[in-house]
């Protein structure tokens, strides 16, 4: 039997044998912790903020949405699959099916592109990310945001297609710039680019929501043991003794 992937990419055989639809990603390895840590927390970050419909996503997709980081997204069915394929740090894909993939493949994927992508700059990447990834996204993928975000310098920039053609996000007052597909803020804080909410929430991690709920819980203690103890020196002070009160 012949291998489909042996066969020489002559005109027919690319029109004859598009490329399987099962595609694992081809994406290189990510080139450092810091970017490593970063695509996870953006994607943690954003799956438990719309968590089984709790908060509705934008435009009202609620639980229709696919967020992923260094994953191949091919989206050219007239080509082999070493051809016409690009591999976002973070992208989000709106009124899409939530489900494990092994790449995102336009063609089955309703002819679907995301609607927001996120790449991480570095030394390897950064003139590739800036020029001929940002033509690609304003041009053939019309996408409707991107961003970039490099965590070492921490440089940060968005861009919003406007007839078009990409125009800068101009951030607010605090530095941060709004998300009209994503009805969300992105921003930098602690040295990582985070999620916000409109109102200017950082939207947690669920460890940090148990951190905090567990800090207010022992300070709530600790203001109980004080009152205690301050009722107690008082009645002492006016002759009674607490510990035979009823």
């Amino acid at each position: 039997m012949v291998r489909l992937d042996t066969i020489p990419p002559t005109p027919n055989t690319v029109k004859a044998f598009p490329p399987p639809t099962d595609l694992y990603s081809d994406e290189p390895p990510l080139e450092t912790d810091l970017h490593r840590r970063q695509i996870d927390l953006l994607i943690r970050l954003l799956e438990y903020w719309w968590r089984d419909g709790q908060r509705p996503a934008p435009k009202g997709y609620r639980d229709n949405f696919y967020v992923s980081g260094n994953l191949t997204v091919y989206y050219s069915v007239a080509q082999t699959k070493k051809r016409d394929f690009r591999g976002p740090d973070v992208f989000i894909v709106l009124d899409a099916e939530k489900h494990d993939r092994r790449s995102w493949t336009i063609w089955e994927e309703d002819g679907k592109y995301p609607n927001v992508v996120i790449e991480l700059l570095s030394d390897s990447t950064a003139v590739v990310d800036r020029t001929t990834k940002k033509q690609l996204y304003q041009n053939i993928w019309r996408l409707p945001e991107y961003y970039w975000f490099d965590p070492e310098s921490l440089e940060f920039e968005g861009f919003r297609l406007s007839n078009g053609k990409y125009k800068a996000i101009v951030p607010n007052a605090e530095g941060r710039l709004r998300s009209v597909e994503l009805d969300l803020e992105l921003g930098i804080h602690d040295r990582q680019l985070r999620w916000f909410a409109i109102d200017g929430q950082m939207i947690p991690l669920p460890e940090e929501i148990e951190r905090q709920a567990k800090e207010q819980a022992e300070q709530m203690a600790i203001q109980e043991r004080q009152a205690k103890e301050r009722l107690e020196a008082y009645l002492r002070s006016q002759g009674i003794d607490p510990d035979r009160l009823p």
